[in-house]
């Protein structure tokens, strides 16, 4: 069977995005613009905690860190929401390097516990520094005539995204990266720059969502410290990743967009016990489809994408070091 090209969904993605604005509602736009948002955070976390192994809760830190830098820039400033959303992902990546180095020491379910109370310790401080963040009131931002730069905006970063995770995942970087994930002591033994690699893949991982967490407060005209810092973003990003397929290059466009959906469809009828519903799908995923929906479309055969799911970690870690 002759493998699905992601660069051919890519390019029909890129399309669809681009005929959306002229031909859908403002409602279609607004849905949109959210689930693009999620899909950019599950990419991102992505690629440190599906490729590199090193799982979290803390990926809402950086998010709700772009949208205080950014609301800020434009509300004291006047900066143009776009150049506040550049800064923003430059303050991501500032404070994920020196933040990488000290966390990363850390594995497993301590590195996990660790990032969340960061993002915990980051809400605190914008909800005590009411001077500078405006605490529990939040800051009001000049609201958006128009959503379809912004859309745009989104749509370009998740196109990027999807485009580097495929590059990531056909390359010598990326099987470095399996190799940390599999055994990072065996990939310590045949030479591989574990520690380096790390941080750099952290550090990448924490600029996209600052600056989607600047244009998301501009989108919304609004934020405060739950908002910002809000623990069912970082989860609903996880469950995206985990229901697409982690470690793959279309689990978290797959993920993103199912979920997302069926999260609207419930919410509109359901809006009752809709979390409970999305919650049990989620779980059942989980439990049948360990892997994801395109690992198991991978496993099957119908859908061949990067790299073969069950090579052993002896081919994958010696091909790295080679």
């Amino acid at each position: 069977m002759k493998g699905i090209n992601p660069l051919a969904i890519a390019a029909i993605a890129a399309v669809a995005a681009i005929v959306l604005p002229f031909v859908g509602s403002d409602y279609a736009i607004s849905f949109s613009i959210q689930l693009l948002i999620f899909l950019v955070l599950a990419y991102s976390w992505n690629w440190i905690g599906g490729y590199a192994g090193y799982t979290h809760f803390g990926q809402v830190g950086f998010f709700g860190i772009g949208a205080y830098v950014g609301s800020l820039l434009n509300f004291h400033y006047g900066v143009p929401w776009y150049l506040a959303a550049v800064a923003a992902a430059v303050a991501g990546a500032v404070v994920a390097l020196p933040l990488g180095g000290a966390m990363l020491r850390l594995k497993g379910p301590y590195f996990a516990i660790g990032m969340f109370g960061l993002a915990r310790v980051l809400e605190a401080f914008a909800l005590g520094f009411d001077s500078i963040t405006g605490g529990g009131t939040g800051i009001y931002l000049k609201p958006v005539s128009d959503l379809r730069p912004i859309y745009y905006a989104v749509a370009a970063v998740a196109f990027v995204l999807l485009l580097l995770t495929w590059k990531l995942d056909n390359s010598r970087l990326g099987l470095k990266l399996l190799a940390i994930r599999e055994d990072e002591s065996a990939a310590e033994s045949l030479g591989i720059p574990t520690t380096r690699l790390k941080i750099g893949t952290f550090v990448a991982s924490a600029i996209a969502p600052a600056a989607m967490g600047s244009i998301y407060a501009v989108y919304l005209g609004f934020i405060d410290p739950p908002t910002a810092f809000a623990p069912n973003m970082e989860l609903t990003t996880i469950a995206m990743v985990l229901l697409g397929g982690m470690g793959t290059v279309l689990g978290p466009l797959v993920g993103a967009v199912a979920l997302s959906v069926v999260n609207e469809v419930l919410w509109a009828n359901y809006p009752q016990i809709y979390l409970a519903c999305v919650g049990v799908i989620v779980l059942l995923a989980v439990l049948f489809m360990p892997r994801g929906i395109v690992s198991l479309g991978m496993k099957s055969g119908w859908l061949r994408i990067g790299r073969p799911l069950f090579r052993s970690l002896a081919a994958r870690a010696g091909q790295a070091a080679s």
